[in-house]
C-alpha cells in the first residue's frame, strides 16, 4: 500500500479509520476516567455517524481502511500472524491469563479482542481492558512523507492502539517493507527509559520540509527529539520542525485541537492560544535537522515563523469573534479540521459560528444530508471551497473532530 503524506491539505487518496466497534458498546461508567472518556457512547448512534462520516471522506478517497480490518489480515498472514502470536506470548503489558487466550484464536477473533476487550464470567470486570479509543486514528501513528512513526502514547489506556498499529505497519502483507521511523514504546533505547511520549494529534505535516509538532499534555521533548533524530536519520525530506508549546489541559490535549490547516493559504486557529494578543502566551520553537547537534531555537509566533518559510496562512478564528463562542465550539472541536482537498474541508455541524467564519472567506457552506441526498455536488478539481459539517453529535462526546479519526495513508502532492 502506498504511503505518500507531503501537506495537511493534498487531495487525500487513502485514509485509514476506524468504525467504533464493541470497544465502545462495553465501556462501563466506571472506568470512564480510566479510559479518557467524559461520558459513556450510545454504540448505534455513534457507528451510524461514523458510517455517513466514511461516505463523505469516499467523496473524494480512492481507498478507505478500517484499522481493525487490516490487524485481522495482518493475522490471516501465516508470517504476519506468527510474528504476531510470538509477540503476545511474551508481553508483560497483557495480562497473562489473557494472553493465554489470545494466542489460541482465529484471526478473526484475535483481532476483536485486541480491540474490544475481554470480559470475564461475571461481566462486570475485564481481562483484558477495550481499546474504546481506537476510531481516534490519528493518534497511533503518524506517516510523514513515505514513512511512518509509531506513537508512543501518554497514557495507559491507549498503549495497545500503539501495539495494533505496531503488528499492522511491521506486519501486514502490504506494509511490511516500510520504514518504521519510531517505535521507543516498544523497543526501549533510552528515549523510552527518559518517558519519550509522541501522539499524532500533536504533528501536523505543514509542507513536505515542515513539520508542525505540537509540545503538550501527551507529546513532550524526548517524543519529540526522538522523532527529529529519527527523520534525519532516514531518507526524509523533513528539514524543519516547527515545535508549539500548549498549556498542559485536557481542552488543548493536541495541537490540532487550537489549529488545522484548512486550504493553502488559510486555517482554523482557536485565537486565544495561537494568535498574538490571546490570553495565553505561547512559547514557539525551531528545530533545524540540518544542524550538527539538535535544538531549540525561540521564535516569536507560529504563523509568523511559518510565513517566513512561505507558508503564509490566513488565521480563521474557531468560534468566530466573541471569546463565549470560542471556548464553546474548541471543545467541541471546532479547529479539528480534516481537509479532503485544498479548501475542502470537514467539520461537526455544531460548529455554527466557525462555519460563519468559513463562510465570510468564500467556502460554501455544505450540510451533510443535502451531500448524500446527492442534492449538492462537489467540484474539488479547481479552486472551490468547501466546508461540509457532518453531523457527529454523539462521536464528539468522546472529544474528538473530523482530524481526529482520519490517518492519511496517502495524499497528492502539492
Amino acid at each position: 500500500m502506498k504511503l505518500n503524506v507531503t501537506s495537511e491539505i493534498g487531495r487525500l487518496e487513502s485514509v485509514l479509520i476506524h468504525l467504533p466497534g464493541r470497544e465502545i458498546d462495553d465501556m462501563m461508567p466506571a472506568m470512564m476516567e480510566e479510559l479518557l472518556f467524559d461520558d459513556i457512547l450510545f454504540g448505534q448512534l455513534a457507528r451510524e455517524e461514523h458510517r455517513r462520516f466514511q461516505q463523505i471522506v469516499w467523496f473524494v478517497a480512492e481507498e478507505i481502511h478500517d484499522l481493525q480490518k487490516l490487524l485481522e489480515e495482518t493475522l490471516e498472514d501465516e508470517d504476519g500472524r506468527a510474528a504476531v502470536l510470538e509477540d503476545l506470548r511474551t508481553r508483560a503489558t497483557i495480562p497473562a491469563q489473557a494472553r493465554q487466550i489470545l494466542v489460541e484464536l482465529p484471526p478473526r477473533q484475535l483481532a476483536e479482542h485486541l480491540v474490544g476487550g475481554m470480559l470475564n464470567d461475571d461481566s462486570s470486570t475485564y481481562t483484558l481492558t477495550p481499546t474504546p479509543n481506537l476510531f481516534f486514528t490519528r493518534d497511533p501513528q503518524v506517516i510523514v512523507g513515505d514513512g511512518v512513526a509509531i506513537s508512543a502514547m501518554a497514557t495507559a489506556a491507549r498503549a495497545r492502539e500503539s501495539l495494533i498499529s505496531w503488528y499492522v505497519f511491521r506486519h501486514h502483507p502490504g506494509f511490511r517493507e516500510r520504514d518504521i521511523l519510531w517505535t521507543p514504546d516498544l523497543v526501549g533505547g533510552s528515549y523510552a527509559q527518559r518517558g519519550a511520549t509522541i501522539e499524532g494529534g500533536d504533528v501536523l505535516v505543514a509542507r513536505e520540509d515542515i513539520l508542525v509538532v505540537g509540545l503538550s499534555e501527551r507529546t513532550n521533548r524526548p517524543g519529540i527529539e526522538w522523532l527529529a533524530e529519527s527523520l534525519r536519520n532516514s531518507s526524509s525530506a523533513v528539514k524543519k520542525i516547527f515545535v508549539v508549546e500548549l498549556p498542559s489541559t485536557r481542552s488543548y490535549m493536541h495541537l490540532d485541537t487550537v489549529f488545522t490547516i484548512t486550504n493553502r493559504n488559510e486555517c482554523i486557529v482557536f485565537p486565544p492560544v495561537i494568535l498574538e494578543g490571546g490570553d495565553t502566551r505561547l512559547s514557539v520553537y525551531e528545530m533545524d535537522l540540518g544542524a550538527s547537534e539538535l535544538g531549540y531555537s525561540i521564535r516569536d509566533n507560529l504563523l509568523g515563523s511559518l510565513a517566513k518559510e512561505g507558508l503564509d496562512l490566513e488565521p480563521i478564528p474557531c468560534g468566530g469573534k466573541r471569546r463565549i463562542d470560542q471556548d464553546r465550539e474548541q471543545w467541541t472541536d471546532g479547529a479539528n479540521a480534516f481537509a479532503l482537498a485544498p479548501g475542502v474541508i470537514l467539520l461537526y455541524e455544531r460548529n455554527r459560528r466557525t462555519a460563519d467564519e468559513l463562510d465570510l472567506r468564500g467556502y460554501e457552506i455544505v450540510e451533510e444530508d443535502d451531500l448524500l441526498l446527492g442534492r449538492v455536488e462537489l467540484d474539488v478539481t479547481g479552486n472551490n471551497k468547501y466546508a461540509i459539517l457532518v453531523q457527529g453529535h454523539e462521536l464528539s462526546r468522546a472529544r474528538g473532530g473530523p482530524r481526529c479519526m482520519t490517518m492519511p495513508l496517502s495524499r497528492k502532492s502539492i
